[in-house]
């Protein structure tokens, strides 16, 4: 399986307590921090919670 590259393009502040914690599962804390994560379902569902705050690319 390939990888993902996560990174968080948009604050976190005013989110639900869900989505920012989906956000710090990920590795992500602040605007610009990039994660290199698995390509499986949990991480595809992670990604799709949080579509709106991330950008995602092949690593």
């Amino acid at each position: 399986m390939a990888d993902i590259k996560v990174k968080l393009v948009k604050s976190l502040i005013g989110s639900k307590k869900a989505q920012i914690a989906t956000a710090n599962s990920l590795g992500l804390k602040k605007i610009g921090d990039v994660s290199v994560q698995p390509n499986n379902p949990q991480t595809q569902g992670k990604v799709k919670k949080i579509s709106h705050l991330i950008e995602t690319t092949e690593a």
